[in-house]
Order: C-alpha cells, then structure tokens, then sequence
C-alpha cells in the first residue's frame, strides 16, 4: 500500500526531535520527495528508504526552511552514483532561484553528474504537476509571502486522495484542492503573515469536507493538546499533529 512519511513536522525554527516540514510518497514503484529540508539522504534511511528510490522532487515554494536540503541530496546522490535523471518540479519562481544556487555551487563541473530537469508547475487551480505508475498529482496556489503551491495526490491503485496545503494562510484555492481527501496535511503556524492558525486549519478542513486533518508546520514550544482542540473545534472531525517519521497509509 502507498504511504505518505512525515520526514519533517516542524515550522521555520525547528527543536531537538523535529525537523523543518517536508514529507515523502512512497509508492511500488518509487517514491517523491515533497519539499527539502534536513540532510535528505539520513533522514531517508532513518525512513526505511532507499535514496535509489527516489524518482522525483516537488518544492511547493522558495523558502530556506522547504529547500536548503536540496543541493546537499543532489550532490548526494551524485556521489551514491545515481545515473537516472531525477525532475524538479515547483513553481517557476522557486525553479529559477533553485537554478540559481546550484550555479554558485559550480554544478556544472560535477563529472558525470546525472541530468536534473526543471518543470515549472502553473499557479491555478487543477496544474498538472506529473503522473507514474503509483500516483496522479495536481497543484493549486496557496496564499503565502512567495509563490506557493499545494498538492492533491491520487493513490491510482485505491482511488484514495491526500491533499497538503503547504505554507498558506486561509485559502480558497486550497480548499478546492483538498475537496473530499482523505487526509488532508495542512499548516498550523500560528498568526502571521501567508499562515493558518490550527482553528483556520480545521475551517478548511471542513469547508473541504476531509476526511481526517493532520496538521503541520507548527511551532516549537506549543501546547499540543490546545493546537489540536482548537483545529477540532473548528473541522468537527479527527485531527493530529504530524509526528517526524510518522507513517500514514492511503
């Protein structure tokens, strides 16, 4: 059965035990990093993951704390001895800029470097992002201080639906995205500028009619049990925090 990982659970500051947000689909066929942070290759294997699995990479948007664990992977992979072309998906904005710090690392002289392709994700409602034998995947904007996007992951083998939000504050765009998951993965920063309160997490979740919520992107030295009233309060449905290395079938 497909599963979706928490590799990383944590908002911008992250705290001993948590890593900053980013989450893996595994699949039988393969498996698709969603977002990049932390020191990609460990985490993998402390996952059970093998990094040759690794089939593609979606970055939702160009923010240090979702992206500073990607040149380390790729060079990673490099000297694992990766061959296959590995695509980057994302939107444009963070693409270019991603481009950008892999030039000052001098890539380009990295003998026998496998091919890295960028694919640009439009920012509307229903984008394709890609499609394999495990997965179907789309993306709308988010609300945030950069261009974001979340994504809607079909399981093809069970029909199930995952959606995650990323980094947004409330949303119409997401909720559209996330209409009837099953487990819909949303931020729960707190007040501020391009985030969701948990009580905004779960009016989304209930606008969106989900199944279950998980919440994510929360910050260090919070009470748990007050994250999770308040978002249930607002969903009326089952709610969790995302635990690092937690497991979620669908």
């Amino acid at each position: 059965m497909s599963r979706v990982i928490i590799l990383g659970s944590s908002a911008a500051v992250p705290e001993l035990g948590r890593e900053n947000s980013h989450l893996l689909l595994e699949g039988a066929h393969g498996a698709i990093l969603i977002d990049c942070a932390s020191a990609p290759i460990p985490r993998l294997y402390q996952a059970g993951v093998d990094p040759a699995r690794l089939q593609a990479v979606i970055l939702t948007h160009f923010h240090p704390d979702h992206t500073f664990g990607l040149p380390i992977l790729l060079l990673d992979l490099w000297l694992l001895g990766r061959k296959s072309a590995l695509p980057l998906y994302g939107p444009a904005h963070c693409l270019e800029r991603v481009r950008g710090v892999m030039d000052m690392y001098g890539w380009e002289n990295w003998t026998g470097f496998y091919p890295v392709g960028f694919h640009p994700v439009e920012e509307r409602q229903g984008a394709p992002v890609l499609e394999n034998e495990d997965f179907s995947i789309t993306a709308a904007p988010g609300s945030h201080t950069v261009p974001v996007i979340g994504v809607r992951v079909q399981n093809k083998a069970t029909g199930r639906v995952l959606a995650y939000s990323s980094d947004t504050s409330p949303s119409e765009a997401i909720i559209q995205l996330a209409a009837g998951a099953d487990l819909f993965i949303h931020e729960a920063t707190g007040n501020g500028p391009g985030h969701s309160t948990p009580a905004q997490a779960g009016a989304a979740a209930r606008q969106a009619e989900v199944g279950r919520l998980l919440l994510i992107h929360y910050p260090p030295g919070i009470d748990p049990r007050r994250w999770q009233a308040e978002a249930e309060a607002a969903f009326g449905g089952p709610v969790e925090l995302a635990r690092d290395l937690a497991v979620y079938p669908f």
